[in-house]
Formats: structure tokens, C-alpha cells, sequence
């Protein structure tokens, strides 16, 4: 008797260390218990995924998290709050500079133009060189894109940044004072550049020629470590992809959609979303040769004191190409 019922635990006993070995499952079962919180910059990769119906049969839930500007956005990714930023090339760099635990996964489109340099359009400056001795509000914090459109065309002016005065503000903030009158230039990004330029704003000078052709998507470096993590942000990448694709191809769609998800007017919308084409790319050896020329350039000009090596924080097989 006690020689059966030892058979039968041990034949138990077997039956559930099968059932334990398969108790992962298939991958979508497994990647059922994964959430990843998605950070965004005022609302436009949510629409755009929204707009493309991108996430709705993903295989783990998604949660978007939204912020101003990518200074507060990579903040969130060091406090472990988020999975994902979506980000310029110089936040992004300054991130990496300041110990903000991100990789760069992949690179998007990003169009020059769609950071610049405004001016009321009253205001009696009409070129960069008048901006000597005047009050530059730059968003949304120190190494941001705006700030190398704004160093980029001091440069080209010949001028130097201790010939002006530059403070950093909040995009939402400097909105406030330009519209009032309080800020002499503001240099800002879409969708506050377009919605200033609707509102008369006078440009005086835009990032085309100084700025990179890239921003990118990141990742926190826990969630990439993490084995179910990581197979659901490989996947994301992907539907990143197919949503940046269906937007190019379905521009006017894609603005109705952008305009109603964000509140923009529709000239607003239309005036940001045709800048560049819409379109994700794997991290090249291109891409990050570019990304390395600009981290130098940066140091240079010692907005980021310590050098980075690009090719080593970044993941670029997370993402090969496709959607």
C-alpha cells in the first residue's frame, strides 16, 4: 500500500512539474500580465497610435503617460514611472549625460523646421543678430532641441550666448508670457511653435541646418532587461512602425485625428504634421554617426560636460526594420 500511493505522488508529483514547465505558456499568454506605460509629449505619439489603431490587439496592456516637454518626460523614465520616450535628439543625449537610465531603441523622422526661434509680431527685431543684449526664453530646459536651434543661430549670426540673456521655461509657461507680451524671443518646438505661428508669431530663425534629422524612441534600461519587458517593447517598436506608416499614408485622416485628440485647430495640426515625413527607422550605423556628431557638437559647447558613446547605450536590435 504505502509502495502505491508512493507511485501515485511521485506520479503527481511529475504531472505538475509539467504543467509547471509549460506554465509560461505561449508568448501572448505570458506577455498578458505585462503593462507598459508609454511616455508621450503633448499627446502626439498617442494620437498617432490612436489614429492607426496600433495597439488594440497588442498581446499586454499599454498605459500612456503624457508630459510637456521631454525634460519632465525623462525624469518620469528615472523615477522608473515609464517604459518608453519619445524624445529630439538633444534631450535625449542631454538624458543620457545626466545618468537618466534610458537606451534609444529607434529613430524618428524629425523635421527641422518644426523647432524655431519667434518673435511678437510686433516686435522691432527682425534678424538673430538684433537679439544682442536681449532675453531669450528657451523650452523646455537646458539641452533641449530649442536650445541648439538657438546656439546654432547665434553662431551663424556671430554672435556668442553670453550676448544674450537665456533662461529656461516650461512650454506651457513661456506660452503664457509670449502671449502676453513679457518675452522678447522664445524658442520653442511644435505644437507650441505652430500654435505661437497661428497666432502671428514672426519667426526669426528655424532649426533647418542646425538641427539633426532624427528624434527617438527610448526605453528604460530595467524594462529592456526584463525578459517579458523586452519581448513587449520589441513588439511596440513594431507597432510604432505600422502606426508612423499608416499616418504618412493617411495624412488627412491622421490630422482630423491629431487635431481632435490634442485640441489643435485644424490649420494648426495641418501646419505640424506636414513638415516632415512621418516614418520610424532602425538605429544604423547612419543614424548613430549622426547622433555621435551631435553628442560632440554639444560638448563642444558644454551644454553636457561628459562624453557619450552613442553605439554603446543604445539597443538597436530591438527594432530591425518593418511593422
Amino acid at each position: 500500500m504505502a509502495r502505491h500511493r508512493g507511485t501515485v505522488v511521485a506520479a503527481v508529483l511529475a504531472v505538475l512539474m509539467v504543467a509547471a514547465g509549460c506554465g509560461g505558456g505561449r508568448p501572448a499568454e505570458r506577455l498578458s500580465d505585462v503593462t507598459l506605460v508609454l511616455g508621450d509629449q503633448a499627446g502626439g505619439t498617442r494620437a498617432r497610435a490612436e489614429a492607426a489603431k496600433a495597439f488594440e490587439d497588442a498581446p499586454y496592456r499599454v498605459r500612456w503617460a503624457n508630459f510637456q516637454g521631454a525634460a519632465a518626460l525623462f525624469e518620469a523614465v528615472r523615477s522608473g514611472e515609464v517604459d518608453t520616450a519619445v524624445a529630439g535628439d538633444t534631450p535625449t543625449l542631454q538624458a543620457l549625460a545626466g545618468g537618466v537610465p534610458i537606451r534609444p531603441a529607434v529613430a524618428t523622422a524629425a523635421a527641422q523646421s518644426s523647432t524655431a526661434i519667434v518673435v511678437p509680431p510686433d516686435s522691432p527685431i527682425r534678424t538673430v543678430a538684433d537679439l544682442r543684449g536681449k532675453h531669450i526664453v528657451i523650452s523646455s530646459a537646458a539641452g533641449s532641441i530649442s536650445q541648439l536651434t538657438v546656439l546654432g543661430a547665434l553662431e551663424e549670426a556671430g554672435l556668442k550666448p553670453q550676448d544674450v540673456r537665456i533662461t529656461f521655461s516650461l512650454p506651457t509657461d513661456a506660452q503664457a508670457g509670449f502671449r502676453a507680451g513679457h518675452i522678447e524671443a522664445w524658442a520653442t518646438f511644435d505644437p507650441y511653435l505652430a500654435i505661437a505661428q497661428d497666432a502671428g508669431a514672426r519667426v526669426l530663425r528655424d532649426g533647418t541646418g542646425i538641427n539633426g534629422h532624427n528624434g527617438f524612441i527610448s526605453v528604460a534600461e530595467s524594462s529592456v532587461q526584463d525578459p517579458l519587458k523586452r519581448e513587449a517593447l520589441a513588439d511596440a517598436m513594431r507597432r510604432f512602425a505600422r502606426a508612423w506608416q499608416w499616418s504618412d499614408e493617411n495624412q488627412a485622416e491622421y490630422q482630423r485625428v491629431y487635431s481632435d485628440l490634442t485640441s489643435l485647430e485644424p490649420q494648426v495640426a495641418r501646419n505640424i504634421l506636414t513638415r516632415t515625413r512621418q516614418e520610424i527607422r532602425p538605429l544604423s550605423p547612419a543614424v548613430l554617426a549622426e547622433l555621435q556628431s551631435t553628442a560632440d557638437r554639444f560638448r563642444a559647447a558644454g551644454v553636457i560636460r561628459e562624453p557619450i558613446d552613442v553605439a554603446a547605450s543604445s539597443v538597436p536590435d530591438l527594432y530591425s526594420g518593418g511593422a
